[in-house]
Parts: structure tokens; sequence; C-alpha cells
């Protein structure tokens, strides 16, 4: 019912729209230095999702745009990007020049505020990423591409597992969209990642602090917005194919698409595949049951008309994670149990043959998320509207017994309905305004023979104004919302086999207990940014954010494989609530870029896991029978301070040499506690990258956009941890060195046939373990008396993408 109505709404304002006149857009665009015409320079309106690109004459053509206040985007390899917003009335000529620059400030938004605006513009502070950077590091996952990104960093269990946290926040602290719909795959799992096929991506924005206003609870670290690859320009249809080859592990990748637009009519597909053995470094060799698999498809349809735009999005995530339990015999060789023939096992040492090829053991996840998503745009006389409707389902199986291959210990199986709705109003007296409504229906069911989290339905609703205004120098922004979720929770009682049975008696045990919990909170961002002059920026910003707490922080009862404790939910936690100050400074001149960001966040009921003791001193053990240490959920006042400071020097006459140093710090603490307990769990170190770096427009004759670099990642001693009931242990120092090089190569005619990547991270195989491992806490290895499993050792990577 209330789906039909958002449609009604929706349709009642597009057939109201008297006819309006269509527009051509048209112009050429030239070297600002040299007046030489450019081919191939993107054009791309970001409001409308549609674009052309410059032709040998450096002529381009934009047809049946309406009237209208849009965002022009200009790109092209090697020249500063320029961004525009320019009213269109009537049929118009835009000549553009652009100029070679080794700086790309002028980034567009698209996550950060209800209508697209330029990064300086913007009082939040925001990181965009593009493909090119993202291809440039190696990588075994999506999340952990962004580990050179001052102020994120990821909490991993092994090589194929990441989860981002943003300034030492992280799980359901942080938003994940793809395409500007929330991603929902159980992120409150310790060994939950993102389900996101990383070769579909071409963008990732990255929104610091509780900011944001669209996307509701639990954004209070901030925003990962996941974006496609744009459409092609009309007329062209595009096949690219990519391979990619690491070392390490063995890892080989694939993935092939096609996309085109026709007339309006627009496509992508795309398959994609990794195959990863098990990962090694020089403390553990190869890490027994370590490796994964991943098949991922996607298809998007999309057609752009004078009335605006509709895209429909269809993607399947599927992957066979091994997590890896770390015990080790006497010689320090990796044990499992293996059936013996007889209805048993066996504990058997793992030999080189069983460290070998791209088996999946046990135990392991099996992975499943299927999502369709459609955003819709549509223009009417005064103002716009957005309309984004999503379905996912996510499939969560955990296998655990070696001897019934097949049972699920754990089976979680999720629904989410998504909708986002929001009325662009035309601007009064400059004033851009935005109204809108977006929230969530979740159903998850539990189907396995083992329980850790109950059954429940949530609804998720909230809504929102945002406005904006220009004056002068300044862009004032800010906004409210009021957020409302509901979740019901489901009794479960078993009996004496563990069976889910429905009357409760004295043979049976109640698992989780019916209930009802209803949180709600309004949230709200004010900000300000000062162009001093066209080369820096001045932004503050002061957002107040607001987290439910989750089911497993609610309700949690059990351990399962992976996660190396045992969790007890509290029904008694209350909302989380972030207030947040963000002060930022950005200079990007044609030979210094310079950003300083600093931060304070004050949070109040912080949501964390603490570890329970017994009555006889030492650890809690609920099971005997796997004896492993529990924990629950409590809650207290924490304050985070910190920030980031970036600087990349391109001297002159030298433009083609980047000289790039980053230095990012948190420190998180509870409020009156003593020391053991003064400091949060799982915050990262303090990190400095630093990076030179050699960039050629033109290497040879058949050679362009050629770099080579190397870097060092210091990560600092982190003794600022949570000691009490050995809940952490402190992390040292540890030095990290990388190199990489890469071209486009010409060939076949295609200026772009081929794009070559080659990357090395940890070049000196430096055995470490970071601080936001959780395979830190694996068993001791008894041969050398090391606790835990190490990251990974040195890792070579080959990346070729083909350009067809």
């Amino acid at each position: 019912m209330k789906l039909k109505f958002i449609y009604s709404f929706i349709i009642f304002f597009v057939l109201t729209q008297s006819n309006i006149a269509q527009i051509k857009i048209s112009g050429h665009i030239k070297d600002e230095q040299t007046n030489e015409a450019l081919t191939g320079v993107a054009i791309y309106i970001s409001d409308l999702k549609t674009g052309a690109t410059s032709n040998e004459e450096g002529n381009y053509k934009i047809e049946n745009i309406k009237p209208g206040n849009y965002l022009f985007e200009y790109s092209y390899t090697g020249y500063k990007k320029r961004v525009e917003r320019i009213f269109i009335e009537k049929d118009t000529v835009i000549n553009i020049l652009i100029s070679q620059s080794v700086s790309e400030l002028n980034e567009v938004v698209v996550t950060a505020v209800t209508r697209s605006t330029e990064l300086k513009l913007s009082p939040l502070v925001i990181k965009p990423i593009d493909a090119e950077l993202l291809n440039q590091n190696s990588s075994t996952n999506l999340i952990d591409a962004l580990q050179n990104v001052p102020g994120v960093n990821q909490i991993t269990t092994g090589a194929g597992i990441s989860k981002p946290t943003i300034r030492g926040l992280g799980y359901n602290r942080v938003i994940s969209l793809y395409n500007g719909i929330r991603q929902e795959g159980q992120q409150w799992g310790d060994e939950h990642g993102v389900e996101i096929d990383e070769y579909s991506i071409d963008r990732i924005e990255i929104v610091k602090g509780p900011g944001s206003l669209m996307y509701g609870s639990d954004g209070i670290a901030g925003v990962l917005n996941f974006i496609s690859p744009k459409s092609p320009p009309i007329g062209q249809v595009k096949t690219q194919f990519i391979s990619n080859y690491q070392s390490n592990n063995n890892l080989l990748a694939y993935s092939i698409s096609n996309a085109g637009n026709k007339n309006g009519f627009q496509w992508n597909g795309r398959f994609s595949n990794k195959f990863a053995g098990n990962y090694r470094n020089r403390y553990d060799g190869r890490i027994y049951n370590s490796g994964f698999q991943e098949f991922d498809g996607s298809l998007f349809l999309g057609i752009t008309k004078k009335w605006g735009f509709s895209h429909v999005n269809f993607s399947s995530f599927n992957t066979s994670l091994n997590m890896v339990e770390g015990e080790r015999d006497s010689l320090g060789k990796f044990i499992f149990a293996k059936p013996d023939g007889l209805g048993s096992t066996n504990e058997v040492s793992a030999t080189d043959n069983d460290l070998r090829g791209y088996k999946i053991g046990f135990p392991h996840q099996g992975v499943n998320h299927f999502r369709v998503l459609t955003n819709n745009y549509f223009i009417l006389k005064r103002g716009t509207i957005n309309l984004d409707l999503g379905f996912q389902n996510n499939k969560r199986k955990e296998f655990g017994d070696v001897l019934n291959p097949n049972d699920k210990a754990l089976f979680f199986d999720l629904n989410t309905f998504n909708y986002n709705l929001r009325y662009n109003m035309s601007a009064v007296n400059s004033w851009e305004t935005s109204i809108g409504l977006s929230g969530m229906q979740q159903t998850s069911k539990n189907k396995g023979i083992e329980f850790l989290t109950p059954e429940y339905n949530l609804f998720d609703i909230g809504a929102f104004i945002f406005t904006q205004k220009r004056i002068s120098k300044f862009t004032l922004a800010g906004g409210m919302r009021f957020d409302n979720r509901n979740i019901n929770i489901h009794k479960l009682i078993l009996d004496s086999l563990e069976a889910p049975v429905s009357i409760e008696d004295s043979t049976t045990t109640l698992k989780f207990k019916s209930s009802n919990q209803n949180y709600n909170s309004l949230s709200g961002s004010i900000g300000l940014s000062y162009q001093i002059d066209k080369k820096s920026t001045l932004k503050f910003n002061l957002s107040r954010g607001f987290r439910a707490p989750n089911i497993a922080e609610i309700s949690s009862n059990g351990k399962h494989e992976g996660t190396l404790r045992y969790e007890y939910g509290n029904v008694e936690l209350k909302p989380e609530v972030s207030h947040q100050i963000d002060l930022a400074y950005f200079l990007n001149s044609d030979h210094v870029t310079f950003e300083l960001t600093p931060f304070v966040n004050l949070i109040s009921n912080y949501i964390f896991s603490e570890k329970l003791t017994s009555v006889f001193g030492g650890d809690s053990i609920p099971d005997p029978d796997e004896p492993t240490p529990a924990f629950k959920f409590t809650q207290g006042s924490s304050t985070l301070i910190g920030g980031e400071i970036y600087l990349d020097i391109h001297p002159h006459p030298y433009d083609w040499l980047h000289i790039e140093n980053s230095f990012s710090f948190v420190q998180a603490t509870q409020n009156n506690q003593s020391d053991s307990t003064k400091y949060l769990p799982f915050i990262p170190a303090p990190k400095y990258t630093s990076e030179l770096k050699a960039q050629f427009k033109k290497a040879g004759k058949n050679l362009s956009n050629a770099y080579i670099k190397f870097g060092i990642d210091h990560y600092f001693q982190q003794d600022k941890f949570f000691k009490a009931y050995d809940t952490e242990t402190g992390t040292p120092a540890y030095t990290l060195l990388s190199a990489g090089v890469g071209a486009t190569v010409k060939a076949f005619d295609r200026n772009n046939f081929m794009n070559v990547y080659i990357s090395g991270e940890n070049l000196a195989d430096i055995g470490y373990q970071s601080h936001l491992s959780r395979l830190k806490y694996s068993p001791q290895n008894p041969l050398t008396g090391r606790n835990g499993v190490f990251n990974m050792g040195r890792n070579i990577s080959l990346k070729l993408i083909f350009n067809l």
C-alpha cells in the first residue's frame, strides 16, 4: 500500500507537468595553453547522469535537455577537471578551455548532500577515490583497496574478509551504499564483509563523520558510497576485460563487461570471478584454510529521456570464505580435523599438499547476496524528484562439521526492502532545499541448526529537510532529520536436542526472549564552507548522529566459527548519540596540495563488547566442550579526537614528480574509567604514509599516462588499548615498503587498448600483525611462542585491463 502511494505520487507530479521545450547544448573544448582542440574529453551532467565526448575537432553536443540549473563536469586525463554550475534556459553554446594540471580538487560529490555539488563547496569532509587509484594499489578485496586513504582502516579476518572503519569507528557505525542504496548484509558480524564486486566499482566517495542526513540511523562514523561506472556517451559501445594475478596467495581473478548507450538506452553487463589460495608470511608459512572463491554477476539497464532517467541494477555476489582457526602442533604446523572413515575424526597436521591449491575446507562460510535496485530522477517544472527503491536478499551460511559437510551450523536469511524519496525544490533566493523520506523494512530468518541471534522484523523510517545557499565566497548548508526504528524480536525455545519447539516446559531451554524494541532520535548538521581564494578553502561543520543497537548487540547468545568468542546481547542498551565538530583546510595549487582535517567526536552510550570473568577468576567459558571466552555488550560515554594531514608536493619545473605524505591519528577514550578500561577496543594505530611518484603523460610512441612509485607505510605502536580482562593486547610498530609501475598501451588503433598495473606490497616481507586483525587473537604457535596468526607477507600483483 505504501509503495503504491509513492508511485501514484510520482506519476501525478510527472503527468501534471506541461510540455517543456527541449534544449541542445553544444560547444568545443581546447587546451588553454596551446589552443589545440582536444579529442575524447568527457562532458558529464551529474544530475542527469548523461553526457558526451568531444570529437576529433574538439566539438561536442548533448540534446533533449530540459531547462534547469545543472552541474557540468569536464574531465580529461592529465588535465585539471573543470566543474561549473550553469543555468540552461535555451539552446546554449558552451566553449571550454582546460589546462594541464596535476591537481584535481573540484571533484563532483553526490553522497554528501542532496544535490550534486563541488567538493570544495560542501562543508562536509569528503574523500573521493577513483578507479585509477584503486587499480594502482593491489588488494585482495574491495575494502582493503582503501588502506592508503587517511582516516580509513580495516578490521580483517585473514585475506578474504575486511570491514571498513572511519576514524576508529566501524561495524554498523559505517553505512555502505551501492549506488545510493544502503548495503544490508548483516554487517554486525565480526567476519561479515561487504558483498560488492570490486570490479564493478568505478568510484568511491567517503564521507567522514555523521554529517549526512540522507541515510538515517547508523552512519555516525561516516558513509562509503560505492558507485558503478558512468554510462558511455550516446552511440558508443565498450567491452572491457580485467585480469589480476597476485603472488602471495596465487590469487587469480578476471572480470568482463560490455556497456553501451543507444538513443538514450543504456546497459552494462558484467561477470567476475576470483580464486585465492592460502596466504603466507615469514612466521607462519602458509596459513591453512585462508583461501576463498568469489563469483559475481551484474546487469545495469537504464533509459535517459527528456523527463529524466530511470535505472535498474541487478547483481549477484557469491563467495565461499575459509575461516582460519590457527591451532598448531608442537612443530608449528597447522592442524585440522580429518574424517577417519569410521564416523569420527582424527586431528592431523597440514602437509604441503594440504596448503596448496584453492580448496574450500572447514570451517567456512557461504555468502550469497542478491539485489535489485532502481534509481529514478524526474524533472518537473518546479524542482526534481529522486526515487530509489531496492530489494536485497542476503544468505549467510556457516559450515563447520567435516563429517556432515552439508550441515549448516548457522544460516541467516535476511530480506531487506529499501526506499528513498526526495523532492528537490527549485531555488528560492538562492536557497536550494530538499525534503525527503527514507528507510527500510527487514525480515531475518534462522535456517541453520545453531542459533546465534534471534529471528526478527525491523521497520525503519526517517524524514529530513536539507538546505544550502551560496553567498559570495561562503556556502552555508544544514538540515535536520527524525528517525524511528522498530525491532520485533521473535522468541525461540529449544528442546534437549537443541531443536526448536513451540511449547516451553521443564525439559526445554529459552534461547531468546521475545521483545519489541523502539528507538528514535533527532539528527542534524550545520556547516559553512569559505572559499578563501581559488586555491584554498576553509570548512566548519557541526553534526549530531544517531545509531540504534543492532540485533547482535541486543540479543546474541552463542558462538560461531571465526569469531573466537561467545557473545551475550544486552536488551537494556540505549541508542548511541554522536556530536561531532569538524574543521578542514584545503589548499590546491599548481605545485602543492595540502589538507588538514581535525575532528572531535563525543559519543553518548557507546556500545562495545567486554570480556566476562568467571566467579573463580579467569575467563568465563559458557561451553566447556568448546572453550571460547564469553563477552557481553555494554556501553559508556566516549570521546574520539584526531584527524588527518595530507601534503602532496609537485615542484616546478618537475611537475611530473609527486612527493605525497599523510598522517592519520585517532584517540578514543571512555570517560571516567580506570586505566585498564580507559581506551576503546579496536582503535587503529597512528599511521604515516609517504610516497614518491613520477607521472608522465607520454612515455614513447605507444605508452601514455605512465607512472612509477615507491611508498612507505609506518604504523606506530598502539599502546592505548582496552586492557581489562585481556580483551585486547598492544601492538608494536612496523614499517611496510611498497612500489608500483604502470602505463596505458596504444595498439590496434586504440589509444587505451591496454592498461598495465604492477604493484608490490610488503616488499621487505615483514612479519607483522595489524592492531585490527582478528587473527591476532588466534592460538599461540607452540614452536615459536608467538601468539596469533600474522598478516600477509610480500605480495606482487599484475593487473591488465583491455579496452576493446
